[in-house]
């Protein structure tokens, strides 16, 4: 299990953490999204050991991660550039982190190149941005962590490539329960992959739910009337955002399914709908509602 508890981190006078807490149990696949600047690597680096928290603490299984050579052993950590060392293949890459974790798999690394169509003897530095991420999926994925901690992972690749990651991930979280935390941009993927979300703003927490959850409580609705939306609807309904189309109100409500159909219902509309929301449309409007800009985005 990890634990970030009341974590702060400063560089210069700029705080990039402010007093950040959460818990990610073992077996979860925790999704952290943000804006741009808003901390997310800073916390993944704490998280990896990288960086040192001027307060609080950042462990895994009760044990802290700085410096804690044997704890890093069963934690790997994928950056959004991976480093591979000068001048070396896959198979050396390979025999490297063989060297540092102890629960290596070779056979393992030998079926993922055959699986991702790998040459293990071409130089690294060689290959495309899409093929070297494949490489650092392999030599992570080998290395067999209980902790895997990836900052956006699947930039530069393909369709094809992201479906068989995402498979990977998935059957050695159902197999080993392995913890992982994914920061990325692309909500689709986190959508894809995660049990639970941590919204990150301004290096604080704003939002931290299980997916399922954070889903049943935002909702897009569709609504029209003959004479209009009445006056008491409105104030009554928790209303982020509306939307005009024509003689269609767009609305995104915040509150209990059940509650919210039963009043539009009572009002008699000409038309109602709940459509269902991404978890990029969940984020844009957690996000307006803090002072974000809305602008036409429902699609």
């Amino acid at each position: 299990m990890i634990e970030i508890i009341n974590v702060s981190k400063t560089f210069d006078t700029y705080m990039a953490v402010k007093n950040i807490s959460l818990t990610i149990q073992k077996g979860s696949i925790y999704g952290l999204i943000g804006s741009n600047g808003a901390g997310k690597t800073t916390l993944i680096k704490l998280l990896a050991g990288i960086y040192l928290q001027e307060q609080g603490t950042v462990s895994i299984d009760k044990e802290p991660v700085f410096e804690n050579l044997n704890l890093k052993e069963k934690v790997f950590y994928l950056p959004d550039q991976p480093y591979f060392l000068p001048q070396y293949t896959t198979r050396q890459m390979g025999s490297f982190y063989r060297s540092f974790y102890p629960n290596w798999n070779e056979e393992r690394f030998k079926q993922l190149a055959e699986w991702f169509e790998l040459d293990l003897h071409k130089k690294i530095h060689s290959f495309s941005k899409g093929w070297q991420r494949q490489a650092a999926f392999i030599l992570a994925l080998s290395a067999k962590p209980e902790t895997l901690i990836l900052d956006e992972p699947m930039d530069g690749l393909d369709p094809v490539v992201r479906k068989k990651v995402k498979n990977l991930l998935i059957q050695d979280v159902a197999d080993r329960e392995m913890t992982i935390l994914i920061s990325s941009h692309n909500l689709r993927e986190i959508e894809d992959l995660c049990d639970h979300i941590g919204i990150i703003h301004k290096g604080e927490i704003l939002l931290e739910k299980e997916l399922d959850e954070l889903k049943a409580d935002i909702h897009k609705i569709q609504v029209a009337y003959k004479e209009g939306m009445p006056n008491h609807l409105v104030k009554s309904l928790d209303i982020l955002h509306t939307e005009k189309r024509g003689s269609v109100t767009l609305l995104i409500v915040r509150g209990n399914e059940d509650g919210i159909a039963e009043q539009i219902r009572k009002t008699r509309p000409v038309i109602f709908d709940i459509l269902p929301l991404t978890l990029e449309e969940i984020f844009i409007y957690e996000m307006g509602d803090i002072g974000y800009a809305i602008k036409n985005i429902i699609v």
